[in-house]
């Protein structure tokens, strides 16, 4: 593909281009400006199929400068813990699909350099199939929804749609689907991402924030009997997932092992105890992040007492970054919550919107607040704190989060559930900026699903390769790994 001027990304652009529309822009900090009519943004939206077609979106070939993956890989090892990185090699080298959970930042940089509208929401940043799932909402229900913002940030709507579309394209060829069935997959997600956002353009403003997929309704929303079988089984098992019901997991009865209280069980080198001299700063940066929770949140948490902290490597894009669980007990031994501390960093989408400036003083600040942006509903613990030096963001470690086992469902059931993604996203991108614009842009025939059949399955090639790469960079002991039992597939996810 020959890059051409249209093709910069469009954080390159000046903010007076009136093309360039982005989800922290001072029309968003004042009441006291009208916005643009609906019709004008729609309009808006059709006249940038001139500057960037729609097809010009199915387009994919690596660009001659296209950094060495595996290199861009091993940069996003500085600062992690060294101990840990065989393990997150390990987990990215056991399948294609472990490679795409692991490799947010080589993707980064190639979306960031194809066509783009330059209409900028909140986006996910790590918006593959594994990072939707079941959660509590705070009145207890079962929800659906993106549950991964350690990459959010403002950015190109179509950095999302991509990643998405190429890791459902993984995902089925992982599954045994022929290419025929991923991209009808991959077609059904593009298809459920122009109508939703076709609705929710068409809704007053402030009722787009309240709309969500319970479980129930999700179940409605199945079509396929594998599908719908797959989420009563999942919706079980989320509904399990409770700190009540981690106890005999995860921790000792009070008492045994001379201890003086309960304890979380080691299983070195995924769960460790920390240092005495750690636990007690750790438990300095809870009490900080206490004050980042609404009123009401901080008076009920503050009836807890914190009991116990361990180390906990969770995930694949997160392994090697600091990542703990601290014990909380409340009025009982029985009465206990589990908060889980993950280390933040710049996302890897930042470079690409605002170079080396940066736009945010706390990167756990960061995830939060965008978390709260694109999820209808998000938990209501979630917070942020500094510790020596690094920032986290906080959250519940067993809030009923779960996901749809893939490999359970045959592919008829996979384009089902990619239509319910799609949705899922265009909910999110709604919320925050250009709804209207974006829907004009994408039109209601199919020729934006077309465009992305053709970038799933040729990106899909780019994972494979690179996934090989980095194979080929183990077996020359150019970069360590170790093997592991932990999710790599999108099948299967730690419970985080």
């Amino acid at each position: 593909m020959t890059r051409k001027k249209r093709d910069v990304p469009p954080t390159e652009r000046p903010e007076n281009d009136p093309l360039f529309v982005h989800a922290d822009s001072e029309s968003y900090r004042s009441l006291q400006r009208r916005s643009m009519p609906r019709p004008e943004r729609f309009a808006l939206g059709r006249s940038l199929r001139k500057r960037v077609p729609r097809s010009a979106l199915g387009d994919w070939k690596p660009p001659g400068d296209r950094p060495d993956p595996v290199a861009l890989i091993r940069r996003s090892h500085q600062g992690r813990l060294a101990s840990l990185i065989p393990i997150r090699v390990g987990r990215m080298i056991a399948s294609p699909y472990g490679f795409l959970r692991g490799s947010a930042i080589v993707m980064a940089w190639d979306v960031a350099h194809l066509p783009a509208t330059g209409i900028m929401p909140v986006v996910c940043g790590d918006a593959h199939l594994g990072n939707f799932g079941f959660y509590a909402s705070p009145e207890l229900d079962l929800v659906i929804d993106l549950n991964d913002f350690d990459e959010a940030h403002p950015g190109a709507w179509e950095w999302d749609l991509r990643r998405l579309t190429a890791s459902i394209q993984v995902a089925g060829r992982r599954s045994g689907a022929s290419e025929r069935q991923c991209g009808d997959a991959v077609s059904a997600c593009a298809a459920a991402y122009r109508e939703e956002l076709h609705f929710l353009a068409e809704e007053p403003l402030f009722l787009r924030s309240f709309q969500r997929l319970d479980v129930d309704r999700l179940h409605e929303t199945a079509t396929e009997k594998s599908l719908r079988g797959e989420i009563e089984r999942a919706a079980k098992r989320a509904r399990g997932r409770t700190s009540d019901r981690a106890l005999p997991r995860f921790t000792t009865e009070p008492g045994t092992d001379d201890a003086e209280g309960r304890r979380m069980v080691d299983e070195p080198p995924l769960i460790t105890h920390v240092s005495e001299a750690a636990t007690r700063r750790i438990a300095e940066g809870l009490d900080r992040y206490l004050a980042t929770l609404a009123p009401q949140w901080r008076r009920a948490l503050g009836g807890y007492t914190l009991i116990d902290i361990v180390q906990k490597v969770v995930g694949v894009g997160s392994v090697g970054l600091r990542a703990y669980v601290a014990l909380l007990e409340g009025s009982s031994p029985e009465d206990v919550v589990f908060l889980q501390l993950k280390q933040a960093r710049r996302s890897v989408l930042a470079p690409f919107v605002h170079g080396n400036t940066a736009w945010h003083d706390h990167q756990g600040q960061r995830v939060v607040e965008y978390q709260q942006a694109v999820q209808t509903v998000s938990d209501p613990l979630l917070g942020w704190t500094t510790i020596d030096g690094l920032q986290y963001y906080v959250r519940q470690f067993r809030n009923m989060k779960g996901t749809i086992a893939l490999d359970s469902i045959d592919a008829a059931a996979l384009a089902d559930y990619a239509g319910i993604v799609g949705h899922l996203l265009a909910k999110g991108h709604a919320r925050t900026s250009g709804a209207s614009m974006i829907a004009g842009y994408v039109g209601r025939s199919d020729k934006l699903d077309r465009a992305l059949r053709r970038f799933a399955r040729a990106y899909a090639d780019q994972i494979e390769a690179d996934h090989r790469a980095l194979i080929r960079a183990v077996s020359k002991g150019l970069i360590p790994a170790e093997l592991s039992a932990s999710p790599s597939t999108p099948n299967t996810r730690s419970a985080s």
